[in-house]
């Protein structure tokens, strides 16, 4: 099986050589790198627990207050089978906004360091 597509950059000639512990350690303590990881973290971990918090209430409430979660709201559909539907929706909604976020903030300040240490071999 053979391909018709070009080399990638870079791999026609002599190997480049690979970065050094070094070179990940100096990006690791750069202000860049700080930066990506803040912009990370100030998404993930707020998110992360607020659905920790809406999925505890949801088991909460499931556990507490069955007559509420058994609340008929229109045929035979409950408060309860809304809330379980709604951590399905959110679990969606959540890995959509986080796409969004990466694609945006994330991935150009990763792709930007990437490219620097590619650029210092």
């Amino acid at each position: 099986m053979t391909t018709e597509a070009a080399p990638p950059p870079g791999s026609a000639g002599t190997p480049t050589a690979a970065p050094t512990a070094a070179d990940y350690a100096s990006v690791q303590q750069s202000a860049e790198f700080a930066e990506l990881r803040g912009s990370y973290r100030s998404f993930a971990f707020p998110l992360t627990v607020a659905f920790i918090a809406w999925y505890l209430l949801y088991v909460l409430l499931s556990n507490y207050a069955g007559g509420f979660m058994g609340t008929k709201l229109f045929g035979n559909i409950n408060v309860a089978l809304v809330f379980g539907l709604a951590q399905f929706a959110t679990t969606f909604l959540i890995a959509w906004l986080y796409a969004r976020h990466a694609a945006a903030k994330l991935d150009p300040k990763a792709e930007a360091i990437k490219a620097r240490m590619e650029a210092a071999e």
